[in-house]
């Protein structure tokens, strides 16, 4: 299996407006699936990202695009590259898609107003942010703050249940503990008692 390029996505985006590359093609050199190759081609993913041109950064070349522009059965080559390749991230923030970042402010909101023993770099790890975006949350001076509305990350798909209680347990939250039956103050109590009415003076009949 061939080592993917660098910044996979935005060479698929190059490679499909650039070349007459079959989506097959594009996605064994990109280490992409064919159907989301075929997804950006049809802008449901990957909106919004620059085409990285992997000619001019030495990944291809111009050669072996139009080699395999006239057979769509063969397969493209990485250009062989002296300069070496930067280790893999192994630590971060975790990879979010695309339709799901929008909902971002949302969860930071919601962590920020209902679990306040959260550190902003816990939220950042929770929820792949930047620290910048959850002070401008947490300060109320985010540019779309009128549009935010808080929302729970699990139920988004931006962060587990584990991982939740996980760093809500390293800060050290404890959950306040549901009131007991025989602490309730009953609902019946709470209506106004009117008393008695007196005994009718039989004089004034």
């Amino acid at each position: 299996m061939n080592t993917p390029p660098l910044m996979p996505k935005a060479t698929a985006v190059w490679l499909i407006e650039n070349t007459a590359l079959t989506f097959e093609q594009i996605a064994a050199f990109c280490g992409l699936h064919e159907l989301e190759v075929q997804s950006i081609a049809d802008e449901e993913v990957a909106i919004g990202i620059i085409g990285f041109d992997p000619v001019a950064n030495g990944q291809l070349t111009r050669e072996e695009i139009e080699r395999c522009n006239a057979d769509p059965a063969a397969r493209l080559e990485m250009a062989v590259q002296d300069i070496p390749r930067p280790a893999p991230r192994t630590k971060g923030p975790r990879y979010t898609p695309v339709a799901r970042r929008q909902d971002k402010p949302d969860a930071i909101a919601w962590l920020v107003r209902h679990c306040p023993a959260l550190t902003d770099g816990q939220i950042s790890k929770l929820i792949g942010t930047t620290k910048p975006t959850i002070v401008a949350i947490r300060e109320r001076t985010h540019w779309n703050m009128a549009n935010i509305k808080p929302r729970e990350p699990v139920g988004l798909e931006l962060c587990s249940r584990v991982d939740l209680d996980a760093a809500l347990e390293k800060a050290g939250y404890v959950p306040e503990p549901p009131l007991e039956d025989s602490d309730a103050f009953p609902v019946e109590q709470l209506a106004r008692t009117e008393p008695d009415p007196p005994d009718r003076d039989p004089q004034l009949g």
